[in-house]
């Protein structure tokens, strides 16, 4: 990455000052989506979460449920296209101090997003291979069982 010229010094949500935050900031958002629609999926209230606030209409749940993915998911799709050339410099333009990613950045990173979510893992709680984004339903079911009182605790997911 250094070879292009990218630097990270830190994380800037909006705007995005560079172009890792603003493949974080896409991805980010790509996984908030998936999260949405597993919590949906679950019959749960999406804006009713634990850690985030709903202010501003915010999927606080969502959110919530985005934060043990974010670093496995997110994160890596991030890193691998950046580190395996599959996005440079070039594909993001700045203007006004804001970072933006062309359609071809954009397209390399759905690319890597999909890439990662179909992946499969075995599950640290069940034993069994999931994908990632079965993993993200399956933790909004726990989310779930723990307010019905089927389940006695959350448990999140470790990888590590």
């Amino acid at each position: 990455m250094a070879a292009e010229g990218l630097t990270f010094s830190t994380r800037t949500r909006r705007p995005a000052r560079d172009p890792i935050n603003a493949a974080l900031n896409f991805c980010y958002g790509l996984l908030t989506a998936d999260a949405l629609r597993a919590v949906v999926a679950c019959g749960l209230d999406p804006h009713a979460g634990f850690l985030h606030s709903s202010g501003r209409n915010k999927p606080a749940l969502a959110l919530d449920l985005v934060e043990e993915f974010r670093a496995p998911v997110a994160d890596s799709v991030v890193l691998n296209a950046f580190n395996n050339g599959e996005i440079r410099a070039r594909d993001f333009s700045t203007a006004l101090g804001t970072t933006r990613i062309g359609e071809r950045g954009r397209k390399a990173l759905i690319a890597g997003y999909e890439r990662r979510v179909t992946g499969t893992f075995r599950h640290p709680i069940f034993g069994y291979d999931v994908t990632w984004r079965r993993a993200m339903e399956i933790q909004a079911r726990l989310v779930l069982g723990v307010i019905d009182g089927t389940q006695p605790r959350y448990q999140g997911i470790k990888t590590r």
